[in-house]
């Protein structure tokens, strides 16, 4: 697809300076981009490729100051990194609605409803009564499992599985290889040391805009609904046990784990590696660094925290600057106790 400079201008609401009618293919880093290509300029530390690459366009932050020629046509927008991502977005949009119909093979049940412009990769299966609103894309080797409803414009990625009863919203992206409505963990312990299963009646409800990485697990609520909230964001490997609610716009990072029936608010922001216990909550706004262990609520909003156990950032700070001099700490200790012994030895001599 070919793409003049004043076209990208009109998308990202920028200003042209050079030539309007500059064109471009494809996207390039701004080190490495050929002719042809549209490239961005957002971090400092890259501003001297701006002046060598060969780029045909690069979009750049309106307040850029030029302190050498440009060769490239320039677009300026007042957030290039922002910019940079809505094209990207409308790029990915204009592929992917080029994806419509039903390959074969693939197997849809006589109850399933498909609204428009929908895509059904080959090898997919649709169970009973399921429900696919407009422009949904479900690519190969996808399963639904019986009454799973999927709101307009979303996108399921090859070899994802949403299990019977799940609910998935508007403007949602789930990738490859990724679980949504596996069971929870729920046994019950018996007096002779075995384990009964609970049944997970439950479901998974994803709401709108969220988006799940590749091989995540999501699993259903035992009762009720596992929630997934607007907008929340989560990355890859990462395991939300049943009954867990994800609040609005939070985002959790890869391999981090939630158990069952934590509550987290909006905005939260979770590191990688992070584990949180079962039946808490985590206020919004909180931050969780990577790799701690959450083993309590979390009650004041906008709260950091760090370590295992967790708890608040600066102080888990001091306590590791701490334990790191006690190796001295103990030596001068040492040379204290040795010298008030020779003071006492010497005074009980002098007696």
């Amino acid at each position: 697809m070919q793409f003049t400079a004043a076209q990208i201008a009109m998308i990202i609401n920028g200003t042209v300076e050079g030539n309007p009618e500059a064109s471009v293919h494809s996207f390039g880093k701004i080190e490495e981009a050929q002719p042809g290509q549209l490239s961005f300029l957002a971090n400092p530390k890259y501003e001297e490729y701006l002046y060598t690459t060969k780029a045909t366009l690069v979009i750049i932050n309106a307040a850029q100051e030029l302190k050498e020629p440009v060769q490239a046509t320039l677009i300026r927008v007042p957030d290039a990194y922002s910019a940079f991502a809505t094209l990207l977005t409308k790029y990915q949009e204009m592929a992917t609605q080029k994806l419509t119909g039903i390959q074969e093979p693939a197997y849809i049940s006589k109850s399933a409803k498909v609204g428009q412009q929908v895509y059904i990769g080959a090898f997919s299966y649709l169970g009973e009564n399921v429900v696919l609103g407009n422009n949904v894309k479900i690519f190969p080797n996808v399963f639904l499992g019986d009454d799973v409803k999927i709101s307009d414009n979303t996108i399921v990625h090859p070899g994802a599985k949403i299990y019977h009863g799940c609910v998935i919203g508007k403007n949602v992206t789930i990738h490859a290889g990724t679980v949504i409505g596996s069971d929870g963990f729920g046994f019950a312990p018996q007096a002779d040391g075995s384990f009964k299963k609970v049944p997970q009646i439950g479901n998974v409800v994803v709401e709108d805009f969220v988006e799940i990485g590749a091989n995540a697990t999501i699993d259903r609520a035992t009762i009720g609904s596992t929630v997934i909230k607007s907008g929340a964001k989560l990355d890859n490997l990462i395991q939300v046990a049943h009954n867990v609610e994800v609040g609005n716009n939070t985002v959790i990072a890869a391999q981090a784990g939630v158990s069952g029936s934590t509550k987290i608010g909006n905005n939260v922001m979770i590191g990688g590696q992070a584990g949180i216990v079962g039946h808490i909550q985590i206020a919004d706004g909180s931050k969780i660094n990577a790799q701690s262990g959450v083993s309590k609520s979390i009650k004041t909003p906008n709260a950091a925290v760090t370590g295992s156990p967790a708890f608040e950032y600066t102080s888990a700070l001091r306590s590791q600057a701490v334990s790191r001099k006690l190796p001295d700490l103990e030596k001068r200790i040492k040379e204290l106790e040795s010298l008030v012994k020779q003071l006492l030895t010497e005074k009980i001599s002098g007696l």
